[in-house]
């Protein structure tokens, strides 16, 4: 049992951490989430270690979940039915580190190719893995600049292209189009190429989107990352990669001591995650997406509307859910924990609402007189 000191501690951390997640615009989290069906899971040592695809000697975990999970997104990216494979990770840098890597163990000598808005974990997972890589410009509205990355690519042709496409930037959801980046591969003679796109944010609705954007396998994608505690929402940090089970072919290897393969980062992997994943699409499925969408677009419609009334010059890209406005101050990007670089966003995340927008704009409009 804990002393009384520190129990109290616990109690402060749980009113600190209630008041902040009570009042925070900035970061593309849901907080309308109820997995307290799944408590009772907790109480166990569960590990989807090794490939969800095989049995392992540990059993105490998730694995029929996971691969449903998996199913359900590869379906909704047009994966090829008889050539993919994905698994449940901690979060979106995981899924993109492992798109990379499969890239990497493709084409060694590759150049990645990304842009100035692209996360910044990205640099980050290059570096771990030893590629090359040139940052191309981005435009106004967070997407690629296709000029600068054809002219980049064309002073390398001899190299394979690794294009790492954004489907909705960190700061200004800009989308990356894959089909004009194929475009230009084509018109470069670049067979060697792969290209993985970071759907994060934009992964769980991206395909409900109209125009929707040019993302998926049917598109010439090779490996798709989506975050789950972004739009879909999670207590844990987690996500999905799915990529064409070819490629993943050439890194698996068998290992004894589980009595699986070893095909994922991590190797030992929570189940909890997936367990949570697996609940919310089957509460939620296709239709329940596509109307926590239709919600989220009205509600970042009314932020923009409402900002340009009162002076604020607000705008989102098309469908987006992140409204961006000019940089704020020190005082309200703290209070209501908005991301801020040359501008600062809102993101309308499932579980915002009209008074929270209100409160921010009323914030911003009384700091301005």
């Amino acid at each position: 049992m804990l002393e009384a000191q520190d129990q109290a501690r616990l109690d402060a951390l749980y009113a600190s951490m209630q008041e902040a997640s009570s009042g925070f615009l900035g970061y593309p989290v849901a907080r309308d989430f109820d997995y307290e069906p799944l408590y009772r899971f907790l109480k166990f040592p569960s590990n989807n270690i090794g490939d969800p695809y095989q049995t392992s000697t540990y059993r105490v975990g998730s694995r029929d979940m996971e691969r449903e999970v998996v199913d359900f997104f590869a379906a909704m990216f047009n994966a090829p039915a008889d050539d993919y494979w994905g698994y449940v990770t901690n979060g979106g840098t995981e899924g993109n580190l492992y798109g990379l890597y499969l890239a990497r163990e493709m084409y060694p000598n590759g150049i990645v190719y990304f842009s100035e808005d692209t996360h910044y974990s990205v640099a980050k997972n290059v570096h771990f893995l030893g590629l090359r890589h040139i940052m191309i410009r981005a435009q106004r509205n967070g997407e690629i600049d296709y000029e600068d990355l054809r002219e980049s690519i064309r002073l390398h042709r001899d190299v394979p292209a690794i294009i790492f496409a954004n489907i909705g930037t960190t700061m200004k959801e800009g989308r990356d189009d894959i089909q004009r980046v194929q475009e230009i591969l084509r018109e470069l003679v670049m067979h060697e190429h792969y290209i993985h796109s970071d759907a994060a944010f934009c992964g769980p609705f991206a395909q409900f989107l109209d125009p929707k954007p040019a993302f998926d396998f049917a598109e010439g994608a090779d490996s798709i990352a989506l975050s789950g505690h972004k739009f879909i929402g999670s207590p844990i940090p987690c996500g999905v990669v799915i990529a064409r089970k070819g490629n993943v072919e050439r890194i698996s290897r068998s290992i004894g001591y589980i009595g699986s393969m070893d095909t994922t980062i991590t190797g030992s992997r929570n189940a909890f995650t997936p367990l949570m994943l697996w609940y919310a699409i089957k509460v939620m499925g296709e239709q329940g997406l596509r109307k926590r969408l239709a919600r989220c677009q009205e509600l970042a419609d009314y932020a923009v509307t409402t900002m340009n009334a009162k002076g604020i010059a607000a705008w989102r890209n098309a469908n987006a859910l992140t409204v961006v406005f000019p940089k704020v101050s020190d005082a309200i990007k703290n209070k209501w924990q908005l991301a801020t670089q040359d501008v600062s966003h809102l993101i309308v995340a499932p579980g915002a609402d009209k008074a929270h927008i209100d409160a921010l704009i009323s914030d911003i409009v009384e700091e301005q007189k």
